[in-house]
């Protein structure tokens, strides 16, 4: 992880916005997030963080840090179970509640992602990508996202990188700011968490 103050190619009023809120969300919610990293220590076997390589802006690869919400339980095989059999409760209430990502915060502190922007996926998915949805990647990744307060895992695929590149091409510091004003008001309605039949969304195979 490497701070950058100003990336270059992200506007200087979207980078400022960023580090005073991610700067003073972790100061005033830091008794939270190491009440959260306790009590995920205490009930779940495995780190209490999730780090996974994501592709950022113009496709580079970084490290992101979320809470974790699943255990590490392994079949007989050896192989990690499917994702629904190792979400736990709390978990569940941590991705309802969107407070697994606060260790966002900290990608964003440090200038690999944004308040707002397209949602970092993952790297398997970076060949199987048009040239269209690669435009994605023009954008900071964000905590949130227009997809995210315009339907989030309820949206197809297509659906989701459609709205990204509508967001790069339309990005202002106003849209930013009813994009968060909108999250706020999802996070208190718990809308479009998982896609019906699954716990989050389906995965990605270049066609949906």
């Amino acid at each position: 992880m490497k701070f950058q103050l100003f990336p270059a190619g992200i506007p200087v009023s979207k980078r400022l916005l960023d580090l005073t809120a991610s700067g003073l969300g972790l100061l005033v919610l830091s008794p939270l997030l190491a009440i959260l990293a306790l009590v995920i220590r205490l009930t779940q076997s495995g780190p209490v963080l999730f780090r996974q390589a994501r592709p950022g802006y113009r496709g580079k690869i970084f490290t992101l840090f979320k809470f974790s919400t699943m255990t590490l339980k392994r079949g007989p095989d050896g192989e990690l179970l499917p994702d629904g059999q190792r979400l736990t409760r709390l978990g569940r209430f941590l991705r309802a509640t969107s407070l697994a990502e606060l260790p966002e915060l900290v990608n964003v502190l440090c200038g690999e992602m944004s308040l707002v922007g397209p949602r970092p996926l993952l790297v398997k998915y970076l060949p199987l990508y048009s040239s269209e949805q690669m435009r994605r990647h023009e954008a900071l990744p964000g905590i949130t996202g227009w997809a995210q307060v315009n339907g989030r895992n309820l949206l197809t695929w297509s659906e989701k990188f459609a709205l990204d590149v509508w967001y790069v091409d339309h990005w202002s510091f106003g849209l930013d700011l009813k994009i968060l004003w909108m999250t706020a008001g999802k996070v208190v309605q718990r809308e479009g968490i998982s896609q019906p039949g699954h716990d989050t969304a389906v995965e990605f195979d270049g066609t949906n």
